[in-house]
């Protein structure tokens, strides 16, 4: 059974992929605003667009749909991975996330600073909030285009910036720019959010009520003055992550058996519900609308707001323009010492001695990329500008972009010519990252390929019985022939009986093999023959590898290793682990898939070449 729950890794890869599609639109945008046909780049997102209702109506720009009602859709979804980041992520860690936390509010005071400095005195002023967040799907983007070296950590360090700078973005855009408050709507946004936590409270877990309450809940903040996009922030942040329990697990796995036993309209709808009831609405939601935001919202936003006629006079205006300069200086510059400036601080001992949990180099090179403000300096600026300052804003931070996505290329490239022993003395300088394994591995205990000292060590939680299992073992095996001393395997048991009615009785004959001094050959013989696995078929292998067949058979009767398996299956709960294939490198968990091109970047990650 593939595992349920939805990893950071998912996230990033679907930003990263979103990036391409980010920026065929910002140059859409821009060819269009700058064609024959410009004028109607702006006499089409100007368009008013009306719902009328029993006598009510709102009418608003294509833009302002955009911006005010599709982007609260987009600020939902990253309030999901921010709850889920708490839940289950690097974010559960609270000592440990310090750096990165106290980082991003490097990043965002620092920028602000500079962009005031060059905006001191003039009606500009108030747009400091422009240069404050990353773009999350063009800076991961960019990462991993040029941040190879360090993937994993320099990812999760970067991901967690721009979570917390996006936490920075919306509190300013909820209390530094917002006019006119109305109470008698916020009342009505308030009584409406207490809603929706008391259902939550109760355990209703259907979409319909939440979807009801949630256009309600922005309708309300939309006439309060407060911007809406909030109701998408407070929406997200209530729904919790958590993993697939064995008992949901199971029950969903009772109930899809029903419904191929009993194929009816009814079993499959149980069927549904049980599914759904054993994956957290977080994962499920994020799984569901994450891909639509990266790739349809925020290209459209780009589409509808990057579009600047970058005339002669503008770029001339815009070179002396002091609200142009302070967003490019801000964000180029103001990143990079703001976020390694803020680091350094964290670092210090006076200063709480929290850990650095990624090494220098690396860390300056994410502080660059970090300069890549888009979206939300986009959607920050026409909140606070308009005419040609709105203008002058979207040059700022074209070319910031621009110049920090040049600037983190360069700054990587820098890093891998560095000489072996600086980059891997430059490791030395963070803390080993967050471990998932609970269990840590007991050469005495555990099932071992490959020697101790090696600098990786994979775990695999495994069923004999199951068929993704058996895809990954020979994958496995290549990995150990092309790494050699460099990596150290570990299998443990965990059979799915719920699922394969032989993974108990074959673990346990394992255990037995292993008893006399055959447990891998008798472990390659299972997955070389799993739709054989009866007892009859285990006391046929045991023969076969010359084991005391009567010894073998005796001790698979009275189960003599059941506990054994039992200890594994306990350490996978402890871990979390649900399904199977599931990896450990080096204590961390895998997520994504288990072909040998991932598993191979998994170990190449840790620092080993390979022969």
């Amino acid at each position: 059974m593939r595992s349920l729950a939805r990893p950071v890794r998912v996230f990033v890869e679907t930003e990263a992929g979103s990036a391409l599609i980010l920026l065929a639109a910002t140059l859409v945008a821009l060819l269009w605003a700058n064609s024959p046909w410009g004028a109607s780049y702006e006499s089409v997102w100007s368009s008013e667009l009306s719902i009328r209702l029993a006598g009510a109506e709102m009418s608003h720009s294509l833009r302002d749909w955009v911006n005010d009602g599709l982007m609260a859709f987009f600020f939902f979804v990253v309030a999901l991975e921010i709850r889920r980041e708490l839940d289950l992520g690097d974010l559960r860690d609270r000592r440990r996330v310090a750096v990165p936390v106290l980082a991003a509010i490097g990043g965002m005071a620092v920028p602000a600073a500079i962009y005031l400095a060059f905006t001191a005195g003039t009606e500009a002023v108030h747009g400091w909030g422009t240069v404050m967040a990353t773009d999350t799907a063009f800076a991961l983007g960019v990462l991993a285009l040029v941040g190879r070296r360090w993937p994993v950590r320099v990812r999760v360090f970067l991901l967690t910036l721009v979570i917390v700078d996006d936490v920075g973005a919306l509190l300013v855009i909820a209390f530094a720019y917002t006019e006119d408050l109305s109470l008698v709507p916020l009342l009505v946004a308030a009584g409406g959010f207490g809603v929706v936590v008391a259902l939550r409270a109760a355990g209703v877990r259907h979409g319909g009520p939440y979807l009801l309450l949630g256009v309600g809940l922005w309708l309300a903040l939309l006439q309060s003055g407060v911007h809406p996009t909030i109701a998408g922030v407070a929406m997200g942040l209530l729904a919790t992550a958590y993993p697939p329990t064995q008992t949901d697990l199971q029950q969903a796995a009772s109930l899809w058996r029903s419904f191929r036993e009993q194929p009816t309209s009814r079993y499959a709808r149980s069927a549904t519900l049980g599914l759904n009831r054993a994956i957290s609405p977080n994962e499920r939601m994020q799984q569901l609308y994450h891909p639509w935001t990266s790739f349809v919202i925020v290209p459209l936003f780009a589409l509808a707001n990057a579009g600047v006629q970058l005339s002669g006079e503008l770029l001339r205006e815009a070179a002396r323009s002091p609200v142009t300069l302070g967003i490019v200086v801000g964000l180029v510059v103001g990143k990079l010492v703001g976020i390694t400036g803020g680091s350094w601080l964290a670092t210090r001992r006076r200063l709480g001695g929290f850990p650095l949990t990624l090494p220098w180099p690396p860390l300056v090179g994410a502080a660059t990329v970090a300069g890549i403000g888009f979206t939300v300096s986009l959607f920050i600026a026409e909140i606070s500008f308009d005419g040609i300052v709105l203008e002058e804003a979207k040059v700022g931070i074209l070319a910031a972009s621009v110049l920090a996505a040049g600037l983190g290329w360069a700054v990587f490239r820098g890093i891998e010519l560095l000489p072996n022993r600086v980059r891997l003395g430059a490791r030395g300088s963070a803390v080993e990252p967050l471990v998932d394994l609970a269990d840590p591995v007991d050469p005495e205990r555990d099932h071992v390929r490959g020697p101790a000292d090696a600098p990786v060590t994979l775990v695999e939680y495994a069923d004999f019985q199951c068929p993704y299992c058996g895809q990954a073992e020979p994958v496995v095996r290549d990995l150990l022939a092309e790494f050699g001393t460099e990596l150290r395997y570990v299998f443990r048991h965990l059979p799915l009986a719920d699922v394969h009615e032989h993974a108990q009785v074959a673990a346990e004959a394992a255990e037995a093999a292993g008893g006399q001094g055959r447990f891998w050959e008798m472990h390659d013989l299972l997955y070389a023959h799993q739709d054989a696995l009866s007892t009859e078929d285990l006391i046929g292998y045991a023969g076969q590898l010359g084991l005391d067949v009567e010894v073998f058979t005796e001790k698979l009767r009275k189960r003599r290793y059941a506990s054994r398996v039992a200890r594994d299956v306990e350490s996978a709960d402890q871990s979390g682990v649900s399904g199977t294939p599931t990896f450990f490198a080096n204590g961390r968990r895998h997520h994504g898939t288990y072909d040998l091109g991932s598993l191979t970047a998994l170990v190449r990650a840790a620092g080993v070449t390979g022969r």
